[in-house]
């Protein structure tokens, strides 16, 4: 089973849903290809096909190095070109850039947006933003951010709850494993040195290679796996892995098994706890400093608000251990306070209002070792505040790892943006019985939607999400 963590890492209605399933494939054998710059210094590139549809899909790419790009990968662009959709992307930034694009990166795609429609040979019917990790929060943005610019917006596996709970609910699990399973120890969470300089990212990789180190020694034993599945909590870890069946609702001690699997290893050279430190460097250098807490959180009042509760309490029954004694004791030390002017950078650039100004579908695997489902809870609550929701879909995926979609499923959520567009409403289009049976009409891949109802996210506050 694929886990696409390189989207983070590439270095390291039935007779418009019949239209939707029978529309035929156009000739891409020879499209056109383009490429430009912006004004930040980055890069873009674009392909339209011989037989284009009149849709123009402008695609935010993931965290990773800052590389123009027009899909999430050379399967689903061809599935794409091959149905007549003319691809736009740019690098987000300058190559020497940040990872962490989001200062310049809705400037960078709508610049990308107007050179393309200067290309085209007709104006395009329809702009559809397209977005995957880190990009399906740009493409969120870009929603709020419009200004006619967009018709629709699909995201997938995206960072739309925001950069701010992101790094929030990922620093009390991690201070929580600092604290009960290395006490005493120098574990650097926030403010990596460098921070304006370019050590951010290293720095942050080494915290995130200290955590696993102590991971691996508290799975050992009863009272380091009871510590461990608290923290996990805070991190939102999904307790379903690549290669296992899925634990039973009260197996809790496989759920936390599987857990430490899915935070904690491996196969391709960083677990994710040390990618989502790499990240945080990169992050906090981007903003210019820390923007998370734990400076006056109760610890209890946020596990009593999660669905690992239940899991919790019975490992720490289970090895003898007081969790209301560790949630004190975590509570009562907690003292990193956020940076002002970083809080106010990401609230800027990095994080989503709910606001939407067009259709939007959100797509998400069930288990995403790096974005949790949760988000998408988070989100949703977001966009009802705003009263955005009639504008909002969410659709799931039975499936272990972040961005692992095939071409089949994100054409389907690309057929079903296009639909609430041309129609002016959702109908069935965004169901997951309807997004399942046109993915698998496709010939392009397994297809796996299903009925889901994301969990609260853990670690930040209600009145935030």
């Amino acid at each position: 089973m694929r886990v696409r963590i390189t989207c983070w890492l590439a270095a390291a209605a039935s007779v418009a849903a019949a239209a939707l399933v029978a529309a035929p494939a156009a000739d891409a054998d020879t499209p056109t290809s383009y490429s430009g710059s912006t004004s930040s210094g980055g890069t873009w590139v674009a392909d339209v096909p011989r037989a284009w549809n009149g849709t123009l899909l402008l695609f935010s790419h993931g965290f990773g190095p800052v590389e123009a790009a027009d899909a999430p990968d050379e399967a689903t662009k061809q599935a794409l070109l091959n149905r007549g959709y003319a691809l736009a992307g740019s690098s987000e930034g300058p190559s020497t850039g940040n990872w962490w694009t989001l200062g310049v990166a809705l400037d960078d795609q709508f610049e990308t947006l107007a050179g393309v429609r200067a290309k085209l040979p007709a104006p395009a019917r329809q702009v559809i933003a397209v977005g995957q990790s880190m990009g399906g929060l740009i493409s969120a943005l870009e929603n709020e951010h419009a200004q006619g610019r967009l018709d629709g917006v699909l995201t997938a596996c995206g960072l739309v709850e925001g950069a701010d709970p992101i790094l929030q609910y990922q620093l009390l699990g991690q201070y929580a494993m600092s604290r009960l399973l290395a006490p005493g120890e120098p574990i650097k969470l926030v403010n990596f040195p460098g921070a304006a300089a370019g050590s951010g990212p290293a720095q942050g990789l080494a915290t995130g290679k200290q955590l696993t180190e102590y991971a691996q020694q508290a799975q050992r034993t009863p009272q380091g796996r009871a510590r461990l599945a608290l923290a996990m909590a805070f991190l939102n870890t999904a307790p379903w892995a690549a290669g296992d069946a899925k634990p039973g609702p009260k197996d809790y001690a496989e759920q936390e098994r599987q857990q430490y699997k899915v935070q904690f290893t491996t196969d391709s050279g960083m677990t994710p706890i040390e990618l989502v430190e790499l990240a945080r460097g990169y992050m906090e250098e981007a903003a210019g400093g820390n923007a998370s807490r734990t400076a006056g959180v109760d610890f209890a009042r946020e596990l009593g608000r999660s669905p690992y509760l239940p899991q919790v309490r019975a490992l720490y029954r289970s090895a003898g251990l007081n969790l209301d004694t560790d949630l004190a004791g975590l509570t009562a030390t907690a003292d990193i306070k956020p940076d002002a002017a970083a809080t106010r950078w990401y609230a800027r650039t990095s994080q989503p209002s709910g606001h939407l100004t067009v259709p939007q579908l959100n797509l998400h695997t069930i288990s995403d070792q790096l974005i949790p489902v949760q988000a998408e809870d988070y989100y949703g609550r977001t966009a009802a505040r705003a009263e955005s929701d009639p504008l909002l879909r969410q659709a799931y995926v039975e499936r272990v790892g972040h961005c692992d979609f095939t071409p089949a499923e994100l054409v389907a959520g690309v057929r079903a943006v296009q639909h609430r567009v041309e129609k002016g409403r959702w109908d069935d289009v965004a169901t997951p019985g309807k997004l399942d049976a046109v993915a698998k009409s496709l010939d392009l891949g397994d297809a796996a939607y299903i009925p889901f109802r994301p969990a609260p996210l853990t670690g930040v506050a209600p009145t935030a999400g």
